[in-house]
């Protein structure tokens, strides 16, 4: 739908999204601004990340995932299972280091690749997650290096991310960053 405050569809598409598609879904992976949009309310602490994660989660889907949330400075992905109807679900996150460059597509790969992962480890939203976290790290700091090898500096635009030179780190990504459940 959009990010950092700008949307990529019509304004009038947020109430389809939030009426129409969000009850259907199984699984949601809205970045800050989205979860923003879809509920109503601002994000500016980890809390306020989880309280959006139970808000659509009452909306329909049983997983959600904010895949990135700014907050003073520190990114977040803040995940919620909702695995049964009556039971709180099970809440974390995970701390991922900023990469300083602009990269397009990151949000439709991390999208696959959480459901590529959430497949294989369907009652382990957490696992899924921190393979796809890794992954994607893995992908953007080969871009970044790729950029500064052919001697570009990737902080002055927006950069293609090396999908293809990274299909080992997608296939068999490196666990690096570790989810931290909620009590």
């Amino acid at each position: 739908m959009g990010d950092e405050g700008k949307l990529y569809v019509p304004t009038e598409l947020v109430s389809v999204y939030r009426e129409k598609v969000v009850p259907v879904a199984s699984m949601l992976t809205p970045n800050q601004f989205e979860a923003e949009l879809l509920t109503g309310s601002r994000i500016v602490s980890e809390q306020d990340g989880r309280e959006a994660c139970k808000t659509l989660h009452a909306a329909g889907p049983s997983k959600v995932v904010i895949t990135s949330i700014n907050i003073d400075g520190n990114l977040l992905l803040v995940g919620s299972h909702k695995k049964d109807k009556g039971q709180s679900p099970e809440q974390f996150k995970i701390v991922i280091p900023k990469v300083p460059a602009y990269f397009t597509g990151t949000g439709d790969l991390m999208t696959a690749l959480l459901l590529g992962w959430s497949n294989k480890f369907p009652d382990s939203l957490d696992r899924a997650a921190e393979i796809a976290v890794s992954s994607l790290q893995a992908l953007l700091q080969r871009t970044v290096n790729d950029y500064e090898t052919a001697g570009f500096d990737p902080q002055t635009s927006s950069l293609e991310i090396r999908l293809v030179q990274s299909q080992d780190d997608i296939r068999n990504p490196q666990v690096e960053f570790k989810a931290e459940r909620y009590n």
